[in-house]
């Protein structure tokens, strides 16, 4: 079974940064595919940024230059560093690890973007 618990949300001013980190348990993060999703209120949850196991990543078009996803396998850790911050970035972000094809998700953590 593989556990994903979500820290770095919080309140942030537009402009700012945050970074989300997600650690799991389990042996399997080097060969996992790992992203981040995000639902704001009303809205599909949505792909924001993914890493394959070869370090290779992807962003939703809307976050493109603003966010930044990495891994530590080591660590059994996937960051989302986010800078720029706007208003539409309001959301419960969720860490995403995908193996041998089963989803598991994380708890999601808050962010919100106010002045």
């Amino acid at each position: 079974q593989v556990q994903l618990v979500e820290s770095g949300g919080g309140l942030v001013q537009p402009g700012g940064s945050l970074r989300l980190s997600c650690v799991g348990s389990g042996k399997i993060f080097s060969i996992a595919t790992m992203g981040w999703y995000r639902q704001a209120p009303g809205k599909e949850r949505e792909l924001v940024a993914g890493i394959t196991s070869g370090g290779s990543t992807n962003y939703a078009d809307s976050v493109k230059g603003r966010f930044t996803i990495s891994r530590d396998n080591a660590k059994n850790t996937v960051y989302l560093q986010m800078n720029s911050l706007k208003f539409e970035d309001t959301a419960v972000y969720y860490c995403n690890v995908k193996v041998l094809g089963i989803h598991y998700w994380g708890q999601g953590t808050q962010v919100t973007v106010s002045s």
